[in-house]
């Protein structure tokens, strides 16, 4: 996210990290400071593009695939859709800051980078409840109602996400007042609170019904140790390798987003900007490791990807095979 909006059509663009006094030294050679791209800028912007790429191919494979629309991949696609709009975000916060240097296009695009992260992490917690559900209301879980609690939470997911987006373009911002920014400009210190508070409302929340769902899964394992039934050890299979993709989700989760969480708490609006790069990279890496998880783990989308890779390399080698007389 961009650390100075401010703009000077007569000077050189300011520099990522501004010499300070004896006290904010960071130590940085000249050659570093007198960078006219700010690396950090670059690292989020490579990042945003791997982040972009492989979520694109997670929201065309599940869009495309009839096969994928029960609700556990329908809150999958939501959560690849909002990674892939922030890896957009990140590539156009770093496009527009050093080709178009504009208050309000910044101002839209660090809205834009707050829904989108924001409907990410909801999306995580929508596939949290959906897999508490799945488990405690097995018998009646393919049913409409499910749809419908689905769909509403999608739907409250991502209407508190556009609401939090638009609040710095709806003046919630700290460009006419310098004194009340916070260590992500153009946002104040009470919206970096907020979206702190939030996340860690919803880790705790996760972490809970995780809890809960491990204790069914070992009533589970107790039930089954009893029976020996062929059907319930593959239930139990599946259920198992569910929940550990889940514990794979969450400690990502926490230990991507974590330090960024944290630091918005504990910040100042003087520290070093580099600070603030050097906990929202790995934030960013949440949205990375993913779709790598669900390429790895799931078997349907595994499926997926080698129909949709191997059809388009059969059919690519059966049209240079053909002779021209066929053509």
């Amino acid at each position: 996210m961009n650390e100075s909006l401010e703009t000077n059509e007569t000077t050189a663009p300011v520099p990522w990290i501004e010499p300070g006094d004896g006290n904010h030294s960071l130590g940085l050679s000249s050659w570093l400071l007198d960078f006219p791209v700010n690396p950090w800028h670059v690292m989020l912007c490579m990042s945003g593009t791997v982040i972009a790429c492989e979520n694109a191919i997670v929201v065309a494979i599940i869009f495309y695939t009839p096969t994928l629309r029960t609700p556990m991949f329908v809150l999958i696609g939501s959560l690849a859709t909002a990674d892939l709009l922030a890896g957009m975000g990140l590539i156009l916060n770093f496009v527009f800051q050093y080709l178009i240097s504009s208050e309000t296009i910044s101002l839209v695009t660090v809205g834009f980078l707050v829904a989108s992260f924001t409907a990410s992490i909801g999306s995580l917690l929508a596939i949290t409840v959906d897999r508490y559900f799945s488990l405690y209301n097995a018998l009646t879980y393919f049913s409409e109602k499910t749809l419908y609690y689905i769909h509403t939470m999608l739907v409250v997911t991502w209407g508190v996400s556009l609401c939090l987006g638009l609040l710095p373009i709806l003046g919630w911002n700290c460009l006419k007042e310098p004194s009340s920014c916070s260590i992500v400009k153009p946002l104040i210190k009470s919206n970096v609170v907020l979206l702190a508070v939030s996340f860690f409302v919803i880790f705790m929340m996760m972490l809970t019904l995780y809890f809960k769902i491990c204790k069914i899964v070992c009533r589970h394992a107790h039930q089954i140790a009893l029976q020996q039934h062929f059907f319930a050890t593959s239930h139990y299979a599946a259920t198992k390798k569910g929940v550990s993709t889940l514990a794979i989700i969450l400690g990502t989760f926490g230990a991507s987003w974590l330090p960024f969480a944290i630091y918005c708490l504990v910040g100042k609006q003087d520290s070093p900007p580099v600070y603030t790069y050097a906990t929202l990279l790995p934030a960013t890496y949440n949205s990375m490791i993913n779709p790598i998880i669900y390429a790895y783990r799931n078997t349907e989308i595994q499926r997926s990807l080698y129909v949709l890779f191997c059809g388009c390399f059969q059919t690519n080698v059966s049209y240079r095979s053909r002779s021209p007389s066929e053509v």
